[in-house]
């Protein structure tokens, strides 16, 4: 049997190891709670509409990197870097520049149910509820999901 394949030779534990225990992935995650805490207390020095369409990717060679959904984005991220570089000296990350640059952000995927169709016996109930209702505006609206159930049936049979 050749050496490199003797028992000894072989690591102590054997199959899978806690992610916990793994420096560099341990590291990494530390990294991204960073990052992502960064992230968050950047953009809220950032007003509303631009918020949702940049994000902060990385810090390197004193500069803060963020990522602007198009040109537009990155455009009025530039007229905002003073109250960045405000903001992340306030938190101690010492930076001497913003960097923007132009890529597609991903969102995650929301699959949407489909909607559920009220019975009858749901309109019964909201058309009870409304004649039991003294305001005319929840009443009204009550009327109309009742109307809904009721188309909803029409179209599901």
């Amino acid at each position: 049997m050749p050496s490199h394949l003797t028992k000894n030779s072989r690591p102590a534990t054997h199959g899978p190891v806690h992610l916990g225990d793994c420096d560099r992935f341990a590291a990494l995650a530390r990294k991204a709670k960073e990052f992502d805490a960064l992230d968050r207390t950047l953009r809220q020095t950032l007003p509303m509409p631009l918020r949702e369409h940049v994000r902060f990717a990385s810090y390197r060679n004193s500069q803060l990197v963020f990522l602007a959904r198009s040109s537009v984005w990155a455009s009025r991220l530039r007229l905002h870097q003073k109250s960045i570089l405000d903001m992340a000296h306030a938190i101690e990350v010492y930076t001497d520049s913003v960097v923007i640059k132009v890529a597609q952000l991903s969102y995650p995927i929301i699959e949407l149910e489909p909607a559920k169709v009220l019975s009858a016996a749901a309109s019964l109930h909201l058309r009870r509820a409304a004649a039991s209702i003294a305001d005319e505006g929840l009443r009204t609206q009550l009327l109309d999901l009742a109307a809904m159930a009721d188309s909803d049936t029409k179209l599901s049979s």
